[in-house]
């Protein structure tokens, strides 16, 4: 098992810098980028003004073009900086932002605590509504509520999020009905007056409507895998035994079938933690003025911030392979029949 372990680690370091070259290379074709962006608005600043002061700008464009490049250091080869970017990352030093100023670091730390409410919640509201339903839709299979569910929670995958989202801003968030839930942010300006029972109730307040947007389309693939899960399950040959020894059902469904139906989904926690956790939908995010971590990677591919775009890419990818191995050894645990080290012998 060490070994196995050991060996994912090592096959962990060309995946990160495959992803990453990939990423830089690409970069260096995309048109414009932030030395232009920060050149463009100061001509649009000094078109404001009077021909004189437009002139000047426009001689100075070249002086400006080289201070910025060496600012930023575009003024070194593009091999020089693939380099200096590797020795960055090597120590998990992510850079800074050309754009806002600050470090990486600091502005994924800014964006969490919206990551975390959205993901978090969606991924737990997700798994507590599915897996039970998916195992009543099992045991029910061919009735009328399994049908029924079935159309409810195929309609709701079918609805994009973004859509439901002013769908639920019209009926419910003063865009023309009713005015019961608040349109921005996570916390009222007064939050920090409340007391904890009124913090808890205005946090969840907030995120009432970007959370049905969210889960509403999770719930069909988890409650159809579970309910196709238990059912294969159900028709195995000893669980046809173990009703044959006149088992109850519910005996038969907790004690025999639940333990292996609930591999696939056990060994899928992980990634769907941290899928939940840094997917955050931007359109979602963008629509209730949330600023999360799907809207920091989507500003700064539109702005070419350079050093978030990779910072993100680095982390996130980074974070992906270790879940991965995670849910591999998952395995293990849930079924001890598999085992990584005999693999190859």
């Amino acid at each position: 098992m060490l070994g196995y372990i050991f060996k994912r680690l090592l096959l962990m370091i060309p995946t990160l810098l495959g992803a990453l070259t990939i990423t830089f290379v690409v970069i260096q074709f995309v048109p414009g980028g932030p030395v232009e962006q920060l050149l463009a608005e100061a001509r649009a600043s000094q078109k404001g003004g009077d021909s004189d002061v437009y002139k000047a700008g426009r001689d100075s464009d070249a002086k400006q073009l080289a201070e910025l490049k060496k600012l930023y250091g575009f003024d070194k080869p593009a091999h020089v900086r693939y380099f200096e970017m590797l020795g960055q990352f090597a120590r998990f030093d992510l850079g800074k932002s050309f754009l806002q100023n600050k470090d990486v670091w600091t502005l994924i730390k800014e964006k969490l605590p919206v990551s975390i409410s959205l993901g978090v919640w969606t991924f737990f509201i997700s798994y507590l509504v599915s897996i039970p339903l998916g195992v009543a839709k099992a045991v029910r299979e061919g009735t009328r509520f399994d049908a029924l569910t079935t159309l409810v929670v195929l309609v709701g995958y079918a609805i994009p999020g973004f859509v439901l989202g002013v769908l639920l801003i019209v009926l419910f968030a003063g865009g023309t009905f009713l005015e019961w839930f608040p349109l921005r942010g996570l916390t009222s300006d007064d939050w920090d007056t409340l007391s904890w029972p009124a913090r808890i109730a205005d946090y969840f307040w907030h995120l009432t409507l970007p959370l049905i947007c969210l889960v509403i389309g999770s719930f069909a693939v988890m409650t159809m895998l579970t309910k196709n899960t238990f059912v294969e399950e159900m028709r195995k040959q000893y669980v046809l035994v173990a009703r044959a020894k006149g088992l109850s059902q519910r005996r038969v469904l907790y004690k025999h079938i639940f333990r292996n139906a609930l591999i696939p989904l056990v060994t899928g926690f992980p990634a769907a933690f941290i899928g939940a956790f840094f997917a955050g939908s931007v359109l979602i995010e963008t629509l209730f003025s949330l600023d999360g971590l799907g809207l920091l990677a989507y500003e700064s591919v539109v702005r070419r911030d350079y050093p978030v775009v990779l910072g993100s890419l680095y982390l996130f990818t980074l974070i992906g392979l270790v879940v991965k191995l995670v849910s591999d050894l998952l395995y293990v645990v849930v079924d001890p029949r598999v085992q990584f080290g005999s693999v190859g012998k």
